[in-house]
């Protein structure tokens, strides 16, 4: 599935004009800026059916549901925040006349915690669900979940090591390529 790999190297594509973006001391608006961001947006898009992916070949059920659902509503939020950066990008003329648009969009109410802050992260905890079930399984080995996590929580020291975090997922994908889906209920019966 070529979506396991596009998506990594868009999100490590990002994170290199993230830090190109930050040479001259500031970043945004510009284009590192609106590339890195687009960059990233179409990354979270290939996530619907990475997610879908993930699902079928942990065999659905409830618990892959759950992940699918969580990892879907973060990807939700984090394409809000992104979509905000570009626009607040496009019509912001230099970096100091960003900051005043991020506060009055953070102003709404409600748009801090579900764009900003906690519903953002459900995209890993999603992720991270349902890679850990197909290691669970079997289907992938036990460094996928392991990779995906530390992936999640390498940007946390810095966020210029987003790259390193974009290779660690697409090496966490690799077994995912020869992946097959199992029909619902194929698992708990043992028959792969």
């Amino acid at each position: 599935m070529r979506s396991l790999v596009a998506a990594p190297v868009l999100f490590g594509a990002y994170g290199v004009a993230r830090v190109l973006d930050g040479l001259d001391g500031s970043r945004g608006p510009g284009l590192a800026w609106a590339v890195g961001h687009l960059c990233f947006l179409a990354g979270l898009a290939l996530f619907v059916p990475i997610f879908g992916r993930l699902r079928s070949v942990a065999g659905g059920g409830a618990t892959a549901t759950a992940g699918y659902v969580i990892g879907l509503v973060g990807a939700l939020a984090l394409t809000a925040q992104f979509t905000i950066d570009v626009v607040v990008g496009f019509l912001s003329a230099d970096h100091d006349a960003m900051s005043p648009r991020f506060d009055a969009v953070k102003a709404i109410p409600g748009v801090e915690p579900v764009v900003y802050g906690v519903v953002p992260l459900l995209f890993y905890v999603g992720l991270l669900m349902l890679v850990a079930q197909l290691a669970l399984q079997r289907r992938v080995p036990w460094w996928s979940p392991v990779l995906v996590l530390v992936q999640a929580v390498v940007p946390l020291a810095t966020k210029d090591l987003i790259p390193v975090g974009a290779v660690l997922l697409l090496v966490a994908f690799a077994p995912l390529m020869r992946a097959r889906p199992v029909r619902p209920g194929a698992l708990a019966q043992g028959a792969l």
